[in-house]
């Protein structure tokens, strides 16, 4: 195990001041659509195309997603602020779908409309991160929203378009 040098609290101060991309993973478990907010999404690599996010563990996601495997991001954009806090609650309730626009897709886990992008793919992996696990997942559909979105960013606590 490391020994923690700093508090979380401290790192928490500094990495506030990073810019951050902010996106909803969801998923459809058995029917029932599950979201959350992440403010970690990466790309991991292009051959294969991963990407990577963290969950806390305490999160009502978590375990839907270690059970479905399959997932779908969408990509905030401008303006989309009030989904990001939305789907920001960590624990139950999962956050309710009434008045969500979506995306017509017949199956999968759903896609927020008006989206910066959107991805579709399976968890391939997962590495237990201090209180969060690490999901590294392979993409299996990539699409880029409109040209001219402006994406939506997380600085200092506050959202802000980029």
């Amino acid at each position: 195990m490391i020994a923690a040098v700093v508090s979380g609290d401290e790192l928490r101060a500094v990495m506030r001041r990073v810019p951050a991309g902010v996106a909803v993973v969801t998923v459809d478990a058995g029917g029932q659509a599950a979201g959350l907010t992440v403010a970690s999404l990466i790309s991991l690599s292009l051959e294969p195309p991963l990407i990577g996010f963290a969950v806390r563990r305490d999160a009502a996601l978590h375990e839907l997603l270690r059970e479905t495997g399959e997932l779908a991001i969408s990509i905030l954009a401008a303006g989309q602020e009030h989904l990001a806090q939305h789907f920001a609650r960590g624990v139950p309730p999962i956050a309710l779908w009434e008045r969500i626009p979506l995306r017509d897709e017949a199956e999968g886990a759903p896609q927020l409309a008006a989206a910066a992008g959107w991805l579709r793919g399976r968890v391939a992996r997962e590495l237990e991160t201090g209180d969060h696990t690490f999901f590294v997942a392979a993409v299996e559909a990539a699409e880029p929203g409109p040209p001219g979105t402006r994406p939506l960013v997380l600085h200092d606590q506050a959202y802000a378009a980029l």
